[in-house]
């Protein structure tokens, strides 16, 4: 009684650990990137003035001009994005950006390639769009995605209908990001290719040892730009992601959006035109915050002998389980999770190349933090001695 494509799809792994662990008493939760900061205040009186001149009714399905007028100057000048205010589209979350991407993009049997391992919502919509996924194991490159294995990629798969990469940096779950000059080397490959991009960059405010550079500002004919709100200004539950694309593919990126919600939320979008207008500072404040955490988190796994890679980005540290640790990162998690009282998310969650790892999320309190790095390592000494 239901679509066959559904059927092969499940919940995301991320949230189907989250709520097995849920009910287990005392759990410290690193799971969700779920910030643990406040949207900030002159964020929420906005949405508090809306509320009272009843800004209850339907906005434009590209949302509120003055929102689209404050998107183009806010991403311009935080990352040199050229996009016009009718280039961009407001969606409810930067999930459903993605959706309405890759929805409006993707025929039946196109070629889509994906960096592995990668966020858990991409797969299931090109299952939906009907597409081939053509994964890249980017483990043997230190978890990025290199000019030389992308050239290799397309030349292996180049009689599969190519027609799409999908980039997401910095990258949930690893944390790793790219430089100006290694995205040039790899829009190189790209461009010779012919390739659209999805570039999801909702993590562009939460860099540490550099500027993050927007794909677009090197290759902007053929980006399709994700962006959005959650994480930058910790709005997660309000929903406001954007697409930026040539006004060209946004004329059919609109049907889709319609079809799928109509319009994003009209008093969120007053409050992110409050974000984006008079919030160019909230990100930058919370980045050190997120910056303090990451910092403890690498001390202490150093302490207690743990190898992870260095996150550069995002609010994700992604860590390697034990060698000597006898099972898959899904036993390591449940097991960390039942004896130590501690949740994170295992590495298999985010594809096959994921296997072999768990992500903690220090988008947790400081406090929770603590609490749990010291269980965690009671847990591994404990192990150690058995």
């Amino acid at each position: 009684m239901t679509n066959h494509i559904i059927k092969t799809i499940q919940v995301s792994g991320i949230r189907r650990f989250d709520e097995a662990i849920s009910t287990i008493p005392d759990i410290i939760k690193l799971t969700v990137g779920e910030p643990d900061l406040p949207t900030p205040d002159h964020i929420k009186k906005a949405a508090i003035r809306a509320i009272q001149a009843d800004c209850s009714h339907y906005s434009p399905l590209m949302g509120f001009p003055a929102l689209q007028v404050a998107a183009s100057h806010y991403f311009h000048e935080k990352y040199g994005l050229l996009y016009q205010p009718n280039e961009i589209l407001a969606t409810v979350g930067a999930t459903e950006a993605v959706a309405t991407s890759l929805l409006t993009l993707l025929n039946p049997r196109d070629g889509v390639l994906l960096p592995m391992p990668c966020y858990t919502s991409y797969e299931p919509v090109l299952a939906m769009a009907q597409a081939q996924v053509i994964p890249i194991d980017t483990t043997a490159s230190n978890y990025k995605l290199t000019p030389t294995v992308l050239a290799a990629t397309i030349q292996a798969h180049h009689a599969d209908n190519l027609k799409a990469i999908i980039l997401n940096y910095p990258t949930n779950p690893t944390g790793v990001t790219y430089t100006r000059s290694e995205l040039a080397a790899l829009v190189k490959v790209i461009r010779q290719a012919g390739l659209l991009v999805i570039s999801d960059e909702i993590y562009s405010e939460i860099t540490y040892d550099q500027p993050h550079v927007a794909l677009a500002t090197l290759y902007p004919e053929r980006t399709i730009t994700i962006n959005g709100l959650s994480k930058s200004h910790a709005m997660t539950g309000w929903r406001l992601g954007f697409i930026m694309a040539p006004q060209s593919l946004m004329t059919e990126m609109k049907k889709t959006h319609q079809y799928l919600v109509t319009s994003a939320s009209s008093i969120t979008q007053m409050a992110g035109i409050e974000a984006l207008t008079n919030g160019l500072a909230d990100g930058p404040k919370m980045r050190a915050s997120y910056q303090h955490r990451r910092d403890y988190l690498m001390q202490r796994l150093n302490e207690i002998g743990l190898n992870y890679l260095h996150p550069a980005g995002a609010f994700y540290l992604f860590a390697q389980i034990p060698a000597d640790f006898k099972g898959t990162s899904l036993d390591f998690a449940t097991q960390l999770a039942k004896q130590a009282q501690v949740a994170v998310i295992p590495g298999s969650a985010f594809g096959a190349a994921g296997e072999g790892w768990f992500r903690i999320s220090y988008a947790a309190s400081e406090a929770a933090l603590r609490q749990g790095m010291n269980q965690l390592a009671t847990w591994c000494a404990q192990r150690q001695n058995l």
